[in-house]
């Protein structure tokens, strides 16, 4: 009977298996990923393991009337170090949940045979049923060697199989062997393996003998080489290397934000019409308005963002199988390692420039605890998606008609936040986590071609992780404000009536009446915004806010962005008079230009507007985020003080901001 593998009984003895559990393992950047993806393609999930909170991908498929269950464990080089990967291929390879695996696939790199068969030693010495796929075989091939599968799987006593996962060379192959090493009887050992205690030097000399016995040629791709080689030192270079990081992150922004766009105005499109389909076809009322307002525009205002989050996991999956990212992580590590930072912590904080959650969710596999801890607790600096719409208002609003200095501002605010999270970070590698970042360790992948089916897959689980962690909270959240922002309701002013009144007048020139009707409605949807339980609770904290120039209607957008960020924009308009717009296009910044206080002054003075940019840069204002830094760090001290850290500085900012404008005469 084989394990974790349900079967009957064929004629000749061999068990017919119906179900199997099949895990995959290998060294990093051995293409694992995209053998996983060639195996499940969309039949696949990513979920914490038990225990844990590292996500392992699982998935289904058919081999030859098996149906399997795949899992693809993390990527380590040892499983006799204690790292979080490790532990968990350990667990899963001992069947601690679940049942063990009927047989284990073993990724490893054509091109760097020794050190992947270190693994596959270890694993036989274990007991487990192993195929190897001898991936990537074509580079290897190209660099003028030649690979004996068949010699190697004599020595091994397992199959070998050839493979090129990206172009799906050798799965058919491949398939067939694991069948096989399910249904067939357990192998014998190889006579020479080392035993499972054995030092690392004599698993090492045991894999140098496999590979001098099975490949043969001399290498021949010098010119392939030497490009690597050419391509390595510019990529690694201190100074020359930063610049070819910038210029890439520069070119991978400006294709997100001018390809994401299209996508974004059909979605703002179709939801303004759907909004207007409602408003429409509905009687007016508490129900439509809570339609069209909260939940319409409530999830308007999440999928708007969905673009820019699929596109840049895509544009990120096709540079890290490039192998580029592996380089811009190693120079980043001689930065990073100044402010308290590993390495590892380059993709989570790229990634939170998309989104703060994912990014932290990243941060799973950085070796160390602490490490790990300083990466989660200053990610949320990164200018995330969520806060483009408040920057593109508040510079519009401090440089109308002036774009190229709205630009600058614009750009100057993810230099901020980026800024402030490395500052934090040593501060922190000072007080509350004391210690160094650990050095990495990394090893440089082979150049190759990106495998764009694993950017698809990759982008398409990014987007629903978006939307079902963040998108139902930010729905949720909007539906709330519009109720606290609508009730109670409010009798109108006395002018309102009286312009209504006079608006009727037939004798009234033409054009004069619409104008009075518009600033009827405008003068009753302040009074119902300032009566309202979100307008009285503004009132009840203005004076905190006073010294950083906010008044309690910019005290209302603040404190409801705490929730979510992108909340903002939509409370302002409705404060404004206007429907909750989540666009910021130039009717919505026109009617927040115009707001007033109550004494008649402008609300978005040049000062107030600059302190808010300041504050809404620094800032902890997103309690998806906040649940999210819970749950990975297993303490709710972590978050609060992420979220307590935070707002004090964006506080103590933004009143620097306000009152040194306001001391040399902006106003």
């Amino acid at each position: 009977m084989v394990s974790a593998a349900g079967s009957a009984a064929h004629a000749d003895g061999r068990p017919a298996v119906t179900t199997a559990r099949i895990a995959l393992l290998g060294n990093p950047n051995t293409g694992k990923t995209t053998l996983f993806n060639a195996l499940c393609g969309a039949r696949a999930k990513t979920s914490n393991f038990p225990g844990t909170t590292t996500g392992v991908r699982t998935g289904r498929a058919d081999l030859d009337g098996i149906r399997a269950e795949v899992v693809d464990l993390p990527g380590v080089y040892d499983l006799r170090y204690g790292s979080p990967e490790v532990r968990i291929a350990q667990d899963v390879l001992a069947g601690t949940h679940g049942d063990p695996p009927s047989a284990v696939i073993v990724i490893v790199d054509a091109c760097n045979l020794t050190r992947n068969l270190v693994l596959v030693g270890e694993l036989l010495a274990m007991g487990q049923r192993l195929v190897v796929a001898l991936n990537m075989v074509d580079i290897a091939q190209r660099r003028g060697l030649t690979l004996d599968a068949a010699r190697m799987s004599a020595r091994l006593g397992v199959p070998v199989v050839a493979t090129v996962a990206r172009t799906g060379a050798g799965l058919d192959e491949l398939r067939r062997a694991i069948v096989e090493a399910i249904v067939t009887p357990e192998r014998p050992l190889p006579a020479d393996l080392p035993a499972a205690d054995a030092s690392t030097e004599d698993v090492t000399a045991w894999a140098d003998a496999i590979v001098a016995d099975a490949i043969s040629g001399e290498v021949d791709g010098v010119s392939d080489d030497t490009l690597t080689e050419r391509l390595d030192r510019a990529f690694t270079h201190p100074v020359l290397g930063i610049l070819v990081f910038a210029a890439v992150m520069g070119g991978l922004f400006w294709t997100l934000f001018t390809l994401a766009t299209i996508p974004m105005d059909l979605i703002e499109a179709t939801f303004a019409a759907l909004g207007e389909l409602v408003r429409t076809h509905m009687p007016e009322g508490p129900i439509r308005d809570l339609l069209t307002d909260g939940v319409v525009g409530g999830i308007a205002g999440t999928i708007v963002f969905l673009p820019q989050i699929c596109l840049l996991f895509f544009l990120i999956s096709l540079l890290e199988d490039t192998g580029y990212l592996a380089r811009a992580a190693f120079v980043m590590d001689r930065l990073l390692y100044r402010f308290g930072l590993p390495g590892h912590a380059f993709v989570p904080l790229l990634t939170a420039h998309a989104c703060a959650i994912p990014a932290i969710m990243s941060t799973r596999l950085i070796p160390n605890r602490r490490d790990r801890l300083a990466t989660i607790l200053v990610a949320p600096f990164m200018s995330c998606s969520a806060r483009l719409p408040v920057y593109v208002l508040l510079t519009s609003l401090i440089f109308a008609d002036r774009p190229g200095l709205a630009a600058l501002a614009f750009a100057g605010c993810y230099l901020l936040g980026s800024a402030s999270g490395l500052v934090s970070a040593l501060v922190l590698g000072r007080s509350m986590l004391p210690g160094r970042a650990r050095p990495m360790v990394l090893e440089l992948p082979t150049y190759k071609f990106p495998s764009f089916t694993n950017a698809v897959l990759t982008a398409r689980d990014q987007g629903l992780a978006f939307l079902k962690t963040v998108g139902t909270v930010i729905v949720a959240i909007c539906v709330v404000m519009w109720w606290l922002s609508s009730y109670p309701k409010v009798a109108p002013p006395p002018e309102v009536d009286a312009m209504r009144a006079q608006a009727s007048d037939p004798n009234l020139p033409p054009g004069e009446a619409d104008v009075l009707l518009a600033e009827a409605d405008l003068l009753q949807g302040r009074a119902e915004g300032a009566g309202s339980i979100a307008g009285r609770l503004g009132h009840l904290l203005e004076p905190a806010f006073r010294p950083i120039g906010f008044d309690w209607q910019l005290t209302v957008g603040v404190l409801t962005s705490f929730l979510a960020r992108e909340v903002f924009v939509s409370t302002m308009s409705v404060l404004a008079g206007g429907a909750g717009d989540p666009d910021v296009d130039e009717g919505v910044i026109a009617r927040i230009r115009g707001m007033t206080r109550d004494d008649g002054s402008l609300v978005f003075t040049p000062a107030a507007s600059a302190a808010a940019l300041v504050f809404f840069v620094l800032a902890m204002q997103c309690l998806p985020t906040l649940a999210v830094t819970r749950r990975e760090t297993g303490r709710l001290k972590y978050a609060l003080f992420q979220l307590g850290y935070m707002s004090t500085l964006a506080y103590v900012a933004a009143l620097i901001v306000y009152q040194s404008l306001t001391a040399v005469g902006v106003s």
